[in-house]
């Protein structure tokens, strides 16, 4: 651990100096789990988190958060959907008023974004063709600019997923040739129809697995994704999967987490949010209206299990990971943030109005 974070850790305690990490047991259906230190952190991260968010949107500049650990090193959003990729695809790819907007084009464009999930991919991909459009896709030129790209000394693969190769269903050389491939199956193979036929998200998430070297994590994030778009209006709460950094997330905040199934604790954490941040004395400054989504709590049990790393690194948990690869590296004042229209969150309105997001220093803590 860095000598100059152990002395100033903040999340050792609670709010009101309440110490819950002292062998309190919380019910998970039939199951009676202790939980850690790490737990009570999991709710004061997502907070000071979310303050941080509000704080850059309002024009903060320099120091956004007391926190050693958040001010050292870089975490995504509390919300998944206000993290910079989700943001760019939301706007840049899905509610783009020059593009197509037939489910075939939705899908296709989504799912060709997610592939690579990084903006500069997308970005030269759109410079070098135009709009990005299905009817205009060939598997030769999008090869070409790719190969090109890499060959350049750029990557074009985002590392926040670890995508699998492709290379025993397609039998090309590189990824990116085999997930282009990819592409012209799932359109071939009706998946923009099938998908919008699915009536719940444990439907559409079964259909993605279907899709070959798809695996359950990537099924659920691109399920999420599409659910964005105006093709699907599931909710949010229908369904979750955690991944490998949400599973050694639990594994650090609960004593035992692995007798209960992951999906119950992500939705023990998204049924009993206030019931938490009350206990804590937390005032939790919510996507303006919106409480954490079982996709949120999800990702939060990633961002604790790094943050852990260094705050409570005696809680190894099933990963035994040690360290936090990504510093933090300040990009001034957010834009105004786009949410799927039928979210009904108007942000631009609501920032008018004015809502509390706490400045550094208090904690976000309730008066009392």
């Amino acid at each position: 651990m860095p000598p100059d974070l152990a002395p100033r850790l903040p999340f050792e305690s609670t709010a009101n100096g309440r110490s819950r990490s002292d062998g309190t047991v919380v019910a998970i259906g039939k199951q009676q789990l202790r939980v850690t230190p790490v737990f009570d952190a999991y709710w004061q991260f997502a907070a000071e988190r979310q303050r941080i968010f509000f704080r850059r949107l309002s024009g903060t500049s320099g120091v956004v958060t007391d926190d050693p650990v958040l001010r050292l090193f870089k975490f995504t959003n509390a919300y998944r959907a206000s993290d910079r990729v989700s943001q760019y695809l939301i706007r840049h790819v899905l509610y783009r008023n020059d593009l197509p907007s037939d489910e075939r084009n939705i899908f296709f464009r989504t799912i060709l974004f997610k592939f690579f999930n990084k903006i500069e991919t997308w970005e030269y991909l759109e410079a070098a063709v135009g709009k990005i459009t299905w009817e205009d896709f060939s598997f030769k030129r999008f090869d070409a600019l790719l190969s090109r790209r890499m060959a350049a000394g750029h990557r074009i693969y985002s590392a926040a997923y670890i995508m699998p190769s492709g290379g025993s269903v397609f039998g090309h050389k590189f990824k990116h040739q085999n997930h282009l491939r990819m592409l012209e199956h799932v359109i071939a193979e009706q998946f923009p129809a099938k998908f919008i036929a699915c009536k719940t998200m444990a439907a559409a998430f079964a259909l993605l697995r279907t899709i070959p070297f798809v695996g359950p994590f990537l099924a659920y994030q691109y399920a999420t994704d599409l659910n964005y778009t105006p093709l699907t209006s599931f909710g949010e709460d229908e369904f979750v999967m955690a991944g490998p950094g949400a599973l050694d997330g639990i594994s650090k905040c609960f004593v035992g987490a692995g007798d209960v199934k992951s999906s119950d604790i992500i939705r023990y954490m998204f049924d009993n949010q206030e019931r938490h941040f009350n206990d804590l004395d937390i005032e939790f400054p919510s996507l303006w209206g919106r409480p954490l989504q079982l996709i949120d709590c999800q990702n939060l049990f990633c961002e604790i299990s790094k943050y852990a790393r260094v705050a409570f690194p005696d809680y190894s948990g099933v990963a035994g990971r040690t360290r936090i690869k990504q510093k933090f590296q300040p990009t001034g004042v957010l834009p105004e943030p786009l949410y799927p229209p039928k979210w009904k969150i108007d942000a631009h309105a609501v920032r008018i109005s004015g809502q509390h997001i706490g400045h550094v220093g208090d904690g976000g803590r309730r008066a009392g």
